[in-house]
């Protein structure tokens, strides 16, 4: 709480005068400090070292902002740390935006700060600068989180779409879509229960585990539109296909059971703790063993494989059938990331 004892976010505390620095100084600095923060200078020097870096941008909506496995506080970290690392990066420095709309509760505020603050020092990375604004009551959903993070790459280190060869292989690090089927739940709209945990995590232990092999084509950690969407992406720019595998992708019961209820398709369902990777044929076994001895990693499996005469994403059914998965138009489930 701010030492003005207020229970509420207000207006007055993005005003730019006494509130608003109590706000930052008692709830941002105290939680997130580290030696690069300095919140009395618009702009910080930090020391990125040797190799390239690389830079990447991102905002999160995420409603409820509490959800089982994480809030939103603890999902921008690790949204911005996994873009980072599946570009083949290690992050190291963070900026963080904060808009707060006018009447939140400050104790809902200090417990999503605080495991921002936790996912960072896990993360090893370090938020340097940020900005925080104040929005009127119902101009927002309680706050909105902008971030940008800073990586670096070893130069020898290539990876792309471009790089992606026909009879590479498809893998994905854990079972999809328990993300987007744990914030419907945490919705409570439904009518619906289950202790389904959020994936939301760092995916940089899975992405160093593998980033050294030379076979090792392609990243991605599959957000927004999930697995189907990332497959039509590696179409749509190789012009290629992809071929998947019902029966190897990895699915927990609760999301199956979840879609089927409500007309999900759980290939579209964000995940944000996974890595699907495209490896070359002769690297695959390697980078399975890699991650099957994390604990991140435990459920990997190989789900399909590029293909040359079909540029559509085509899923192989239990039953022997195939089944397209068409480009994502229409947003299955607002507001998770």
């Amino acid at each position: 709480m701010t030492k003005s004892q207020d229970k509420f976010v207000t207006l007055a505390h993005g005003n730019g005068g006494r509130y608003m620095r109590e706000l930052i100084d008692d709830v941002f600095k105290r939680h997130l400090a580290n030696p690069h923060l300095n919140t009395n200078v618009d702009a910080t020097l930090i020391d990125p070292g040797d190799g390239d870096i690389l830079f990447t941008t991102d905002g999160f909506t995420v409603k409820p902002l509490e959800f089982p496995g994480g809030t939103i506080g603890s999902l921008a970290i690790h949204g911005t740390v996994n873009d980072l690392s599946v570009a083949g990066a290690t992050a190291k420095f963070l900026s963080l935006n904060a808009f707060i709309e006018e009447g939140m509760a400050f104790e809902q505020l200090e417990r999503i700060v605080a495991d921002m603050a936790q996912a960072a020092r896990q993360c090893q990375v370090e938020i340097v600068t940020g900005d925080t604004k104040v929005v009127p009551l119902k101009e927002g959903s309680g706050i909105y989180f902008a971030t940008s993070g800073i990586g670096i790459k070893p130069r020898d280190i290539q990876l792309g779409m471009e790089k992606i060869k026909t009879g590479d292989k498809i893998l994905i690090s854990g079972s999809i879509g328990d993300h987007g089927t744990a914030v419907m739940l945490a919705r409570e709209q439904f009518g619906l229960s289950g202790d389904l945990q959020s994936d939301a995590a760092s995916v940089h232990p899975l992405t160093q585990a593998i980033r050294d092999l030379p076979g090792l084509r392609f990243m991605r950690d599959p957000t927004r539109g999930g697995l189907a969407t990332v497959c039509a992406e590696i179409c749509r720019n190789t012009q290629q296909g992809t071929y998947l595998f019902e029966a190897q992708i990895p699915i927990k019961e609760q999301v199956t059971a979840v879609c089927e209820m409500l007309g999900y398709d759980p290939y579209y369902l964000a995940c944000e703790g996974r890595v699907l990777a495209v490896v070359a044929e002769q690297d695959t076994d390697e980078a399975l063993h890699c991650w099957h001895q994390l604990n991140e990693g435990q459920d990997a499996a190989i789900i399909g494989e590029i293909i040359a005469d079909d540029r559509r994403v085509i899923l192989e059914t239990e039953l022997g059938g195939q089944r397209l998965l068409e480009e994502l138009e229409d947003d299955p489930l607002p507001r998770i990331c």
